[in-house]
């Protein structure tokens, strides 16, 4: 059981600190701050925090000019242009103070819309906050956007999203956005930029790491448990933040794996698969923001497409947060994609396709004049200008901005790398470890081996996804571990650097540990690789150690499926542990010696080489999977993952509505622990229907359920499924739950065997 998180409602603020550490900013002439007062001498609407939020936005944008609403639209960089100092490009120390000149100079008196790459603490952000609001005419304030993908700045390192993917886990998944916001508003940030929904079917791209994995129905459901935890009930608190779902839509299946490259797919595929990993999160979790990305689908790019912003995001989903641009993405109509003959072309045609914010496109000057100028000649209709500028307040009320901007400097300490959450990322790391091969039983290995060969470029380091400083957190590396768990054993260690060195290392151990797989730099954003070899000399180290003869275990830490062919030829043990965040070393050695029953599954299928790419395992039956020289099958295959318990199905019963095909599905199955040791196992549900209007993949995944089970437990695991989770993208181009014969299979993977029949009547 996890420890509970408690976060501090708002009403339990420290009013007194507060007051104290404000007092401290010098005031702005108060004219500049002056709230406008109604005829009866009340506060504005828009002041009254009692008063509807639509109606409070009503009564804003009359009041506002157009050069203080396109104002609105923009992101300023928190550290370069608004402060004394800064670290890098994204943060600025904890002893810089605000810079009032610089904020005049910059701003004037027209307010600001966003402030990026800051990470201030509470003092800094507070400061900031209250000469912005002192300084516009109408008292806006800032909303502050940090990244948050792994942990806030150095906060709690949790281990990467593929990690929490293979948990299968939406729970965790929730309680690790809810620790993420918790430590960012406590410095004064309100909104983050995750979680990262992409569908991933092409591991050359290097952004794998960041994201789900390659079901749109798995990565719809933690992306929903994720924003529910970063967004909670309300965003009126002092612990929730803006959830921000990226990269709508397609992005995760560039041509090539080439980061930012075309997508080429069509409107059901579109429709069935990319937008169905982003649905859950903004239709039912209400996300507030989302970031349209950088590429082309058919031709046409994203931050341009009215289609997909207005119609379907705004229109079909009722979206009602607002769009921001990926960094650059609106200037890439302009130098990129050639849409766009100028800079103004870009940015207005961008507001009008449904685009709210830019993202470090244009300098200020030319974004904002060229929104004024459209607006004025009549290119950009008064009507789009308003819908961005509502959706950017709308953010700003919600988040209680407008009623209490400041944040309780006295917070952080509370929440900052709190026991709870460190505890959600230790778990979380234990749960995503994926055993891919165990032959023999060689894992567990004995607590009383007394000597141990840890080899490998990946065994005494702390591997961190990409957007995390691998100088934070506790860095337990898997060495750390193993001698933490293990005080007495004798523990050699060699990198791999020197292949003869690691070779006679591994001739005088007992057992092998070799940790191999992919860093920083090969990894991650612009890291797309050609192939997905071992990097550097690791083949030749693997190769060489197993030649020494003695039993080994191969523990990877990567950001994407890797061609292991020969290992998992030629190794009797596979442990893959993605990049397990700051206690990874201690989940790794925990798993490895039986202190932790591995129940991870993938969640992106491995091929065995990049020729077969793309490798995925809902593709459509018209796909001849099989070459000359391969038959075409994954190495390891979604959902895949073993256990140090064995795991039993039985009596799979399937109960459709009597007729029609509203209500649900109910599917029970028993699973069965056969082994000796507790364990989780990971039920997946798939589906098929015989027949359709348009050809539909070979099966789906429709639902899927963690559980526990202790040694000859028995467990009924009931899913149940919409029929309109089964409606289908037809060729009249609407959604479609079309009467038939279905097949459902549920098991430990996507090759489940277990199969039922239904029908769905008319």
């Amino acid at each position: 059981m996890l420890p509970r998180f408690h976060p501090t409602p708002l009403s339990l603020r420290g009013a007194l600190a507060l007051a104290a550490a404000l007092c401290a900013v010098p005031l702005a002439p108060a004219s500049l701050a002056a709230q406008p007062p109604t005829r009866s001498g009340a506060p504005a609407l828009y002041r009254q925090a009692d008063a509807p939020i639509e109606s409070r936005l009503d009564d804003l944008l009359a009041r506002m000019t157009v050069a203080e609403k396109v104002r609105q639209l923009d992101m300023y960089h928190g550290a370069k242009e608004l402060m004394s100092a800064q670290i890098d490009e994204s943060h600025t120390p904890p002893d810089a103070v605000f810079s009032p000149d610089k904020a005049q100079a910059l701003l004037g008196s027209l307010g600001i819309g966003s402030i990026h790459d800051l990470y201030p603490t509470p003092q800094q952000a507070n400061a900031i906050q209250r000469w912005v609001i002192a300084h516009n005419r109408l008292g806006i304030p800032a909303l502050f956007i940090e990244e948050g993908l792994l942990g806030f700045n150095t906060g709690t390192v949790f281990p990467a999203p593929l990690n929490l993917a293979a948990t299968w886990n939406p729970s965790i998944a929730r309680q690790t956005a809810a620790a993420i916001a918790a430590e960012a508003r406590s410095t004064g940030a309100d909104m983050i930029l995750a979680p990262v929904l992409d569908v991933a079917r092409d591991p050359r791209w290097g952004r794998v790491e960041e994201d789900f994995g390659e079901d749109p129905y798995l990565t719809g459901q933690l992306g929903l448990a994720y924003v529910q935890g970063a967004q909670g009930q309300s965003l009126d608190t002092d612990h929730t933040v803006v959830a921000e779902p990226k990269h709508f839509a397609g992005h995760g299946s560039p041509e090539a794996g080439t980061n930012t490259s075309p997508v080429h797919i069509g409107e059901r595929e579109l429709r069935s698969i990319m937008l169905k990993s982003f649905e859950p999160a903004l239709r039912d979790g209400h996300a507030m923001a989302v970031m349209a990305a950088y590429h082309e689908i058919d031709g046409i790019p994203i931050t341009a497409d009215p289609m997909l912003l207005n119609g379907i995001l705004r229109g079909e989903w009722g979206f009602k947060g607002f769009v921001l641009s990926d960094l650059g993405a609106i200037r890439q109509l302009y130098d990129v994609h050639y849409v766009a003959p100028t800079p103004k072309d870009a940015a207005c045609m961008a507001i009008r396709s449904g685009v709210d914010m830019q993202f470090y496109d244009f300098p200020h000057d030319v974004f904002q004049q060229a929104l004024i100028d459209c607006v004025h000649d009549g290119s950009l209709p008064q009507a789009d200008l308003d819908r961005a500028v509502r959706s950017v307040l709308r953010v700003k009320f919600m988040l209680g901005l407008f009623d209490h901007p400041f944040v309780d400097p006295a917070l952080k300490a509370t929440v900052w790398r709190s026991p709870a959450h460190l505890a959600v990322s230790l778990q979380s790391a234990r749960e995503s470890m994926t055993l891919l091969k165990n032959d023999n039983h060689l894992l567990p290995l004995s607590k009383s081996l007394r000597r141990i060969a840890v080899i490998g470029p990946n065994a005494n380091a702390a591997r961190y996804a990409d957007y995390e400083n691998e100088k934070n957190g506790r860095r337990i590396t898997m060495l750390d571990g193993i001698r933490a768990l293990l005080p007495h054993a004798g523990i050699s260690f060699n990198d791999g650097s020197d292949i003869p060195a690691a070779v006679a290392a591994a001739r005088g151990a007992d057992v092998v540990i070799l940790g191999l797989g992919e860093r920083q730099g090969i990894s991650g954003e612009g890291n797309d690789r050609s192939n997905l070899d071992l990097p550097g000399n690791q083949e030749q180290l693997l190769e060489a150690v197993m030649a020494a003869g003695k039993p080994t275990v191969l523990v990877l830490q990567n950001g994407r499926p890797l061609t292991i062919g020969w290992a998992k030829d030629h190794v009797p043990a596979i442990l893959e542990a993605w990049y397990p965040g700051e206690f990874g070393g201690q989940a790794i050695a925990e798993t490895l010696f039986g202190d932790n029953n591995p129940a991870g599954r993938l969640t992106i299928s491995f091929p065995r080489s990049t020729g077969q790419l793309p490798d995925y395992y809902n593709s459509d039956p018209s796909r001849v999977l099989k070459y000359r020289d391969s038959d075409g099958k994954p190495l390891f295959p979604f959902g895949f993952g073993l256990s140090y318990s064995a795991f039993r199905y039985d009596h799979l019963v399937a109960l459709p509505p009597a007729q029609g095909v509203n209500g649900e599905i109910r599917i029970t199955v028993d699973v069965t622990n056969t082994g000796s040791v507790e364990g989780d196992e990971v039920a997946q549900l798939y589906m098929r229907e015989d027949v359709n209007s348009v050809e539909t993949p070979r099966r789906s995944l429709q639902g899927f359920s963690r559980i526990r089970l202790k040694p000859r437990q028995t467990a009924t695991v009931t899913f149940r499924v919409p029929c309109s989770q089964l409606a289908v993208w037809n060729t009249a181009g609407q959604w479609a739950v079309e009467p038939g014969n279905f097949t459902a299979w549920v098991g430990a993977s996507s090759e489940a065997a277990l199969s039922t029949r239904f029908a769905l009547k008319p």
